[in-house]
């Protein structure tokens, strides 16, 4: 498969598997699995948490501690209720606004418009920061996770 790069010189495409076409990239994000949602709706850290765990984002659950970084709610904290993946927003405990009836309902907002300001951590989320904590200190991005590499199979013979 062969494409044009913006210098509009012929080249072949490296990964089959993922497709450029904008289309089909948007059909995959809105038409995407829990698990992956899951993925796409995850938040920066806040800095003190970067400089921690040495991880940038993480993806956001129910009971962590947020700021609203982005939008009309801009500055306010809060944790978070409930992860709405089906509607890809998150809700925040104290961000809510009254109905026409009386009522008060949670006010959807992006994941993407948040801070991580406190993680709630089990055994999996802890397993996750260090395992993402490794391969960045090791130097490693995700193309390379799992590659043998030359000088690793010259190597394997010194004994």
């Amino acid at each position: 498969i062969f494409f044009r790069d913006q210098t509009g010189t012929t080249r072949m495409k490296v990964t089959i598997r993922r497709t450029r076409d904008r289309r089909k990239q948007r059909k995959a994000h809105f038409t995407a699995p829990s698990h992956i949602r899951r993925i796409l709706m995850s938040a920066p850290l806040s800095k003190d948490l970067r400089a921690k765990y040495n991880v940038r984002r993480m993806p956001v659950r129910k009971d962590d501690d947020v700021r609203v970084m982005r939008g009309s709610h801009k500055g306010r904290d809060g944790k978070v209720v409930a992860c709405y993946r089906l509607r890809w927003v998150i809700h925040v405990d104290k961000i809510t606004r009254e109905k026409a009836n009386g009522a008060t309902v949670q006010i959807g907002i992006d994941a993407s418009n948040v801070e991580i300001t406190k993680l709630k951590l089990d055994k999996d989320r802890k397993a996750l920061l260090e395992k993402r904590a490794k391969r960045r200190k090791s130097g490693k991005s995700k193309e390379d996770k799992g590659k043998v590499v030359q000088n690793d199979v010259a190597m394997q013979d010194v004994d």
